[in-house]
């Protein structure tokens, strides 16, 4: 893994020496309530399986937030998921926005034709940002993920192809 730029962030390859930050990060009220235990998804950023890839979001030096990707490498159904999550402190700064484009381009430029990101449904603002980045909403995916109440909550499918990222 390379290290990504975009206009104003730097994604770069998770390592150990990001743990407690990444941490904390998963563990604001305003990431955790989407996210879930932090504890657990700490340690699945950490977890090696081939296609899927862990980055820091840094902005001005400072680690912002995480942002992952999953890829199916099949060539029959070459695609990835995003996933991201950026600290509180840093939210309506264009910090997420900038750190998925750049993500994305990546992402086109490695050969996936189709990107995929599932927020709750009810995650507003996440949308708000996907959907300004060029995603659209394909589906509702009901009764989709257990929220930290354990809850049953639907998600929101949207893709991204190869030439509409905006």
């Amino acid at each position: 893994m390379t290290a990504i730029r975009g206009e104003r962030v730097l994604l770069r390859p998770l390592t150990e020496q990001d743990r407690a930050r990444a941490h904390e990060i998963l563990a604001t009220p305003e990431v955790a309530r989407w996210w879930g235990d932090p504890d657990r998804e700490t340690e699945g950023l950490y977890e090696v399986e081939e296609g899927y890839s862990v980055y820091v979001i840094e902005s001005g030096g400072v680690v912002t937030g995480v942002i992952q990707s999953c890829e199916e490498l099949d060539p029959q159904y070459r695609h990835a998921g995003i996933d991201i999550a950026v600290h509180p402190d840093f939210h309506g700064q264009g910090i997420g926005t900038d750190a998925l484009r750049a993500l994305a381009r990546h992402l086109f430029e490695s050969g996936h034709h189709r990107l995929t990101i599932d927020p709750a449904a009810a995650n507003e603002a996440a949308i708000r940002v996907y959907t300004k980045v060029g995603f659209r909403p394909v589906g509702v995916l009901r009764v989709y993920e257990r929220g930290s109440d354990g809850s049953w909550r639907d998600g929101l499918l949207m893709d991204l192809l190869a030439g509409e990222l905006s």
